[in-house]
């Protein structure tokens, strides 16, 4: 039912130097991980609840890891998520574009705080989860996640293989 973060991070190719983005980055197994595979770079870890930013902090307390700035921000307002313009090498969505009301704005804040070249990796649940028969907002198709992305200026790079009970596909900003 879940899909393996570890993997995902390393068929997104992170390296490092990166400067990374976790958005709704909820108790911060993408934030860890992404930390660890940067060690001279730096991951923002994003999160409207602040209770959540408290643990991911207590989780890099106890392997050591210095490299997690913790940002209370909103990904679904422009200017939200407290991070310069077009910094970020990558941005890690997983598991929240289907909660988010305001798909534009997360987008477009997406494509704010990338570089021109710089990547995002989106995660989330297919109709095929188990956890969807739960959830009270739709759940898009990959497919339409994609137009979303493509329509605002992005590019699909490819698709990963991250089970049947999520999709996962990366895209690059090629401009401003």
């Amino acid at each position: 039912m879940f899909t393996n973060p570890e993997k995902n991070l390393r068929a997104f190719g992170l390296s490092e130097n990166m400067l990374v983005a976790d958005l709704g980055a909820g108790t911060g197994f993408y934030s860890i991980l992404a930390a660890h595979m940067v060690p001279n770079g730096k991951v923002y870890a994003v999160e409207i609840q602040k209770d959540f930013l408290h643990t991911i902090a207590g989780k890099a307390k106890e392997v050591n890891l210095k490299n997690i700035e913790y940002i209370w921000g909103n990904v679904e307002k422009i200017g939200g998520t407290k991070i310069a313009d077009g910094i970020l090498d990558a941005v890690i969505a997983s598991n929240i574009f289907s909660h988010i009301e305001e798909k534009d704005n997360f987008i477009q804040e997406v494509k704010r705080i990338l570089k021109v070249g710089g990547r995002v990796l989106l995660i989330d649940k297919t109709e095929n989860s188990l956890l969807f028969n739960n959830m009270t907002h739709k759940i898009l198709s990959k497919d339409e996640v994609k137009q979303y992305f493509i329509d605002k200026g992005f590019v699909f790079l490819k698709d990963l293989d991250t089970g049947i009970h999520h999709y996962g596909i990366i895209f690059q900003k090629t401009m401003s």
